[in-house]
């Protein structure tokens, strides 16, 4: 394929841009980069880096700064003492977690009304105690935060959220999709809301929305998923005042990717517009500091500088990490974590989820009578769809794949991701849909019972491989439920069945719900990446749950028996853990 790269902002006919914005750096130099971060986190205080970059200031920055200038002036020409850095952090900071209240989320119920359509009385035992766990999982950021910003790496948002667990104490971006169609499966339409609104509010702060709620995230975001979340609430309440004052802020949102993350390539002697992930901040992560560092080590300072962009690309993909983001010396995607080069990638996923955000967008603007908006954004999405076939699919093969913009060519591996413009339903002939559904049966990809893995190769990094995470396995069932073939729908339903099966035996075999499984597992937690697999788990449940709902009349538990006995502290004890 012969095409050429135009590395440049590039705009479709809606927006013109005089000078793009781009989202402001952290400019924390204790949260984000300088001394006493390089220092803690060198010193291996924690086994994880992100303990200390969301612990609490007890003085103000310019008071710890200064304490710290004078430890460093104490110990100029030596290492400063594993002890002495201890010190230091006990009397400037306060351990995680103290930024939250105590808060128990006020709409929710013993028995929402889904629960009655789950035949299975196993599995709709179990639904409760999912249900049960938003509880839990539920966080309120105290006053605090807000009137002394300076003193915290949480980022102020003014509604309570449901966070994803474990290590991740904080709302994310993408997780929150699932999380909100859980939220309101569950009939907890005000807590659902009150997440919209952080996002719409966190819009209007930055003009897109961050990774996370943490300032060490302020330069990246992940997948775009707010006008899901818009359309999902919406079609729950029916509220178009909502919708009326969200739309200019989903907008906003939309330029920041048109802007920032867009970019244009000739082929064939057409020019296409196509997003990616890039992320201009070349230093190591905060939260990831030394892993980056360990990473880097002997690269010059350009290649350096390099690898931690794509890295904070990779994050703010929402796949960090996978084999998917590898170019080698030789331009192929293969190699090692040291070779990630998210941003020279375009990426199926991202653009099947904005090729759907423009039809939604123009669907609220009919809605709502704007129907000239309404057409501006028909016309992107069809834009979209033209250089989405130009570029990533693939004919022969029947599927989407990844470009690479190195070597202008596409990436033939297997990833879940290749099938995401299906669940967009972003594609202009009918039977591309089907010809997608053959090649996922003959990619290998279904020969596993607990789940389709995100990709085939074993890298070790948590986005390969033998994992399998709930998103991607909604994302295909979605996709798949809405091909108009009964062999699609079935399989559809198939996959529903092996995933709930698996997360229902993990549950019984640790009482836990998990960010991730291993298909080879039957019911067993995944692994791999730069951290512990983590439970709680926000977009698990959320995931569970709607499968439940959609499938509840047929899918079975598959055998296994729940102990009486377990029953009622399941919640409690799940609570403890992620507290």
């Amino acid at each position: 394929m012969e095409s050429r790269v135009v590395f440049c902002f590039s705009f479709i006919t809606l927006f013109i841009c005089v000078k793009c914005s781009l989202p402001p750096p952290c400019y924390s130099e204790i949260y984000c980069s300088g001394p006493i971060l390089h220092h803690m986190q060198e010193a291996k205080l924690f086994n994880d880096d992100k303990h200390f970059v969301d612990m609490k200031l007890k003085s103000p920055p310019g008071e710890v700064l200064a304490a710290f200038q004078t430890l460093l002036n104490e110990w100029l020409n030596s290492s400063i003492p594993k002890t002495k850095l201890e010190e230091f952090l006990e009397a400037n900071f306060d351990k995680p977690g103290t930024e939250f209240e105590t808060w128990t989320p006020t709409d929710w119920q013993e028995k929402p009304r889904f629960l009655s359509g789950i035949a299975d009385e196993k599995l709709r035992l179990w639904a409760e105690q999912i249900h049960g766990l938003w509880k839990s999982l539920g966080r309120k950021i105290q006053t605090s935060v807000k009137d002394h910003p300076e003193l915290y790496s949480q980022i102020f948002t003014p509604h309570p959220v449901v966070v994803p667990g474990g290590r991740f104490r904080e709302l994310y971006y993408w997780d929150s999709y699932w999380v909100i169609n859980g939220l309101i499966l569950s009939e907890m339409t005000e807590t659902a809301y009150g997440m919209i609104q952080n996002f719409l509010f966190l819009v209007e702060r930055y003009g897109f929305v961050p990774n996370g709620g943490r300032v060490y995230y302020e330069r990246r975001s992940q997948p775009p998923f707010l006008p899901l979340m818009a359309e999902s609430y919406y079609g729950a309440t029916g509220n178009q005042q909502f919708l009326r004052a969200a739309l200019p802020i989903l907008e906003t949102e939309y330029r920041f990717w048109m802007q920032n993350r867009s970019i244009t390539v000739t082929a064939t002697g057409s020019e296409h517009v196509l997003n990616r992930f890039n992320v201009e901040a070349d230093l190591p992560r905060p939260e990831s500091y030394t892993d980056d560092l360990e990473l880097a080590e002997g690269l010059s300072d350009e290649l350096r500088q390099q690898l931690y962009m794509d890295l904070k690309a990779g994050a703010e993909s929402g796949w960090d990490f996978t084999s998917r983001w590898f170019i080698n010396s030789t331009g192929q995607n293969d190699g090692t974590l040291r070779d990630t080069r998210t941003s020279q990638i375009l990426p199926v996923d991202l653009n099947a989820l904005l090729c759907r955000n423009e039809k939604l967008l123009a669907s609220f603007h009919r809605l709502l009578g704007n129907n000239e908006s309404a057409a501006l954004y028909e016309r992107a999405a069809a834009r979209r769809m033209q250089a989405m076939e130009a570029l990533l699919w693939d004919a022969e093969r029947g599927a989407w794949f990844d470009y690479n913009l190195l070597t202008n060519s596409r990436h033939f591996a297997f990833y879940a991701s290749n099938l995401a413009p299906v669940w967009a339903q972003c594609f202009s002939q009918p039977d591309m849909g089907e010809k997608a559904l053959q090649y996922l049966k003959a990619s290998g990809a279904l020969d596993f019972p607990n789940g389709v893995p995100t990709s085939l190769r074993d890298s070790g990094q948590q986005w390969d491989y033998p994992n399998a995470w709930p998103p991607l396995q909604h994302m295909l069932i979605e996709g798949l439920s809405k091909l108009s073939s009964e062999e699609g729908k079935k399989l559809a339903f198939d996959l529903a069945q092996r995933w709930i099966k698996t997360n229902w035996r993990a549950y019984q075999e640790y009482e836990a719900m998990f960010e991730k499984y291993d298909v080879n597992g039957d019911g067993k937690p995944g692994g791999g990446g730069e951290y512990e697999v983590q439970l709680g788990f926000g977009w698990t449940n959320g995931v569970a749950l709607q499968l439940l709902d959609q499938y509840g009349a047929t899918l079975t538990s598959g055998g296994g028996r729940v102990r009486s006995d377990l029953l009622l502290p399941l919640v409690a004890s799940v609570a403890l853990m992620l507290r």
